[in-house]
């Protein structure tokens, strides 16, 4: 081997020694301007967890023991309370794909000025408090109220329809609320789809439906999925709408978590059904990725 070769085999080694220096040195520098950020997430985020999670295997007594979780499996009331939470949560989320994908699929088909617009309504809801929302509702919804006055005037119905109140009144108010956590991402991705791939499987012989179905509708899945997670998982710790739209007839977690530190101050148990519903949101988003492999999905 000639001189210059070795001088060349020496150079690139050293280049290739200076160029892993300099990684190790950026992913240090990288670390520390991170660690702020890491510590604030550990201490604001998994500490309180910690605390909630401890305070569950304390009973009343302050005695270490397993009595608040064998009490939510025994107890009728609470597992009424988790059938009225998913029963509400899935027909939510449900009725937000059933109302959302249709929405979000004709925004893509009408012009960018027009579809700009009819986004304002959409986001309309985020500019107003959940708690004036709510009372929007309760006051079309009731007996006496908008809704019933107007199919009365109309003869559609005799007498007034049960629509507060109850599971109807706290779902209706809820997918009003959850709906534009669905459209934003299913939206964002409708508008990233190549529609010439459309008119490409059409063009090869496709009817429009199986176009749809056979292209459109698989590349639309990553944003359906993210808006169905986020509906479904806020929608599992809701509070003030099924309160106020329940009429204390409607029962959820959240709901039953407040009145056990309220009303029997009884922190242990309310500590442990809110791991035991923060355990359940984790089990539902590791589910869905089994199923639908969601990883996969996203990484397209």
């Amino acid at each position: 081997m000639s001189v210059a070769e070795l001088n060349g085999a020496a150079q690139t080694l050293q280049n290739a020694s200076t160029l892993k220096s300099e990684e190790r040195r950026e992913s240090l520098t990288f670390l520390g301007l991170s660690m702020p950020a890491v510590l604030a997430i550990l201490i604001v985020v998994f500490l309180p967890i910690f605390w909630l999670s401890s305070l569950s295997f304390y009973n009343a007594a302050g005695e270490l023991s397993m009595e608040n979780y064998a009490r939510i499996f025994e107890s009728a009331l609470y597992r009424r309370t988790f059938v009225v939470t998913f029963q509400i949560t899935i027909a939510v989320t449900v009725i937000c794909v059933l109302l959302g994908y249709p929405l979000c699929y004709w925004l893509t088909k009408v012009p960018d000025r027009t579809a700009a617009i009819l986004m304002v309504f959409v986001l309309v809801p985020f500019w107003t408090s959940v708690l004036v929302r709510t009372y929007a509702w309760l006051v079309l919804l009731q007996r006496n109220g908008v809704i019933n006055s107007s199919l009365m005037k109309l003869g559609v119905i005799q007498e007034p329809l049960q629509l507060a109140h109850n599971l109807t009144g706290s779902i209706i108010g809820m997918v009003h609320i959850m709906l534009p956590f669905l459209v934003l991402p299913l939206y964002a991705t409708m508008r990233g789809v190549d529609t010439d791939l459309v008119r490409a499987a059409v063009g090869l012989g496709s009817s429009p439906r199986g176009a749809f179905w056979r292209v459109f509708f698989p590349m639309s899945l990553p944003g359906l999925f993210a808006g169905i997670v986020l509906v479904f998982i806020l929608s599992l710790g809701f509070f003030v709408t099924p309160a106020l739209l329940g009429g204390g007839k409607v029962q959820m977690l959240a709901q039953r978590i407040e009145s056990t530190i309220t009303v029997y101050s009884n922190w242990g148990a309310a500590s442990a059904l809110g791991v035991v519903l923060l355990l359940l949101a984790l089990a539902m988003i590791w589910l869905m990725n089994r199923v639908f492999g969601l990883d996969k999905l996203f990484m397209r």
